[in-house]
């Protein structure tokens, strides 16, 4: 067979990051920095974005404009001839500008409900795929509940940090520039106050902030460090039950929740300390008497004055509505934050689009393998220098004491690691050049902890080949994986909805329906991982049946304890302080290895 080159006839892609799952024509969002990030978000959607900037000035501008109106009509009311035909114009000028600034209202908070509800989608469909190509050292690294609160809680809060946050941020600076324009028109002294007061503002809100964002970034994290908790504790809840713990885990998450709470009360705190609408008060003051001034030195009239006053009046809102909006804002970037930390963390395998694909006639070969975790290249080494072939449809028995690399061992064969160094080869190609969904989808795994989703039964066996398969072929597996007889004891049969994690089922039950899930994949590669130790002795004997059925042309890596099995491998590893011992018959190693026979005798 020739020897298949990643480089030949392919085009270099660009440098990308590293993952195991991705999605056709995916959109690139720029993920320098939370506010970059969110800014890529919504630049998706320009023609909203433009919506929502120019209802919210439009109707900022116009809210400025019926103060000035204002104060015409009170001096045409306070004129010498006073003409009430002179003031209808006025008044549908009024009620046009309330008419139109209703609509344009309607325009602005449509585009950026529209903005928000779209960016919350993207993020969270975004996290997801990236999760998904995460490997599996990366998620063992995690911790389960502090994901989800990302996934939900700070998700969730990139929708509020648009609308109201964003939206009215927006609104209150284009609210202070507005009437600062129309002030400016009506006559450049009576500037003095409001300027000050901005001045003084700007000032005050920087303060503000700065108290304000180390609260908002803490109580998200402190957040995941609760949910995290809890998920742990619902997770073992068999253990926490069987140690008699429930009042320990309370305290612990008692505190945790205390904790939150705190913060929650600290960000109070701070809002009560919130200055620019008592700095407002003293603006409107001096703004008063100022305005007086110059009327009782001819040089404003009282129109002028009234519609001066209310320009002020039109400055409470952006001052008031800040308290509110800068909090939004700031849990959603914090929340931004921890969302792309998480994206953005390394993971250690890459999918290889480009990689080669071909149906596996399944011989497997070990070239020197070494294995660290987490990649150190200065840790202890799980395996060492690992050598030996398996040729196609031959059944591997891998035998060792605790520890001694077992599972890690198979777990190099689809890549859900990859070796240190060394090289794991499939039909002659480097595992890491072949691409992974080619890889992985012949390669079928079953280990002694069965995950199953909840869901239905016949969609948990069907998993594996994520496509529409006919109810003939799911009972076929299920027969000879000896699962149909106890599923049909359900009063829905297949239809039967089992628990997370197939808690509903017993141990026995959810190792015949992984083995079902196997059978029906038709791999190339079987491995088994201990995979009939919850299953009795005479059921044990009518599932070997069948998988030894499904094995005829299929290479088998197995990890047992059962001699049953054992004995009937083709050839036998025996693993010892990281390496192999020995290897061969049961006949051969019974003979010649000390350490195989120690072993025999203890499974034995």
């Amino acid at each position: 067979m020739a020897e298949w080159s990643p480089t030949i006839g392919q085009k270099m892609a660009p440098p990308r990051t590293k993952r195991e799952f991705s999605v056709r024509d995916e959109h690139v969002y720029n993920r320098a920095g939370p506010v970059r990030w969110i800014l890529s978000h919504l630049l998706r959607y320009p023609h909203l974005m433009a919506s929502f900037l120019l209802a919210a000035s439009l109707t900022n501008v116009l809210f400025a404009a019926i103060p000035r109106l204002t104060g015409l009509a009170f001096d045409e009311v306070l004129a010498a001839d006073p003409d009430p035909a002179r003031l209808i114009p006025l008044v549908l000028a009024i009620l046009g500008l309330a008419l139109a600034r209703g609509f344009l209202d309607l325009t602005n908070t449509w585009a950026v409900e529209t903005l928000g509800q779209r960016m919350e989608r993207d993020a969270r469909e975004e996290l997801y795929i990236s999760l998904l190509g995460k490997s599996q050292a990366f998620h063992n690294r995690q911790r389960a509940g502090d994901i989800m609160a990302r996934a939900t809680n700070d998700v969730r809060q990139l929708n509020p940090m648009m609308n109201p946050g964003v939206s009215l941020l927006i609104e209150s600076v284009i609210g202070i520039a507005a009437p600062l324009v129309f002030i400016a028109f009506l006559r450049a002294e009576l500037l003095v106050a409001p300027v000050l007061f901005v001045l003084v503002y700007v000032v005050a809100l920087r303060r503000y902030v700065r108290q304000l964002n180390p609260v908002a970034g803490e109580q998200q994290w402190r957040f995941g460090e609760m949910n995290a908790g809890l998920t742990e504790t619902i997770t073992g809840i068999e253990l926490v039950k069987a140690a008699a713990q429930e009042a320990q885990e309370r305290e612990k998450f008692v505190k945790n929740a205390r904790l939150v709470r705190d913060l929650f009360v600290k960000q109070g705190e701070i809002e009560a300390r919130y200055l620019p609408l008592l700095l407002l008060g003293f603006a409107l003051t001096g703004a008063f008497a100022h305005g007086l001034w110059l009327l009782s030195q001819g040089q404003l009239t009282i129109g002028e004055l009234v519609a001066y006053m209310g320009l002020m009046g039109v400055l409470r809102f952006p001052a008031f509505i800040n308290i509110f909006t800068f909090v939004l804002v700031q849990m959603g970037i914090a929340g931004a934050g921890r969302i792309l930390d998480l994206m953005k963390e390394e993971t250690e395998l890459d999918e290889n689009k480009d990689g080669y694909a071909a149906p596996m006639r399944g011989e497997i070969v070990f070239d020197h393998v070494t294995f660290r975790l987490n990649g150190d290249p200065d840790g202890p080494p799980v395996l060492s220098d690992l050598s030996f072939r398996a040729a196609p449809g031959e059944t591997i028995a891998i035998v060792g004491q605790t520890g001694s690399g077992k599972t890690t061992l198979v777990k190099l064969v689809n890549r859900t690691y990859d070796a240190s160094e060394g090289r794991v080869l499939i039909d002659g190609v480097d595992v890491r050049d072949w691409n992974m969904d080619s890889l992985r989808s012949q390669i079928s795994t079953i280990e002694q902890d069965i995950f199953l989703f909840s869901r239905p039964i016949d969609e948990n066996i069907a998993f594996g080949l994520g496509q529409q398969v006919s109810e003939e072929a799911v009972e076929a597996a299920a027969r000879a994986a000896q699962a149909h007889d106890f599923v049909t004891g359900f009063a829905t049969g297949y239809k039967t909805v089992i628990g997370e994690r197939g808690v509903t089922l017993s141990g026995g039950q959810r190792q015949r329906l992984a083995i079902a899930r196997a059978l029906l994949t038709d791999p190339r590669i079987l491995i088994l991982d201990d995979s009939t130790s919850a299953i009795d002795s005479a059921t044990e004997d009518q599932i070997q049946q069948a998988i030894s059925r499904v094995q005829e042309g299929r290479t088998t890596l197995l990890i047992t304890h059962r001699l049953s099995q054992i004995r009937r491998a083709d050839r036998i590893l025996v693993l010892y302080r990281n390496g192999i011992a020995d290897q061969g018959t049961h006949e051969e190693l019974m003979e010649r290895c000390e350490l195989y026979r120690r072993i025999f005798s203890r499974y034995d």
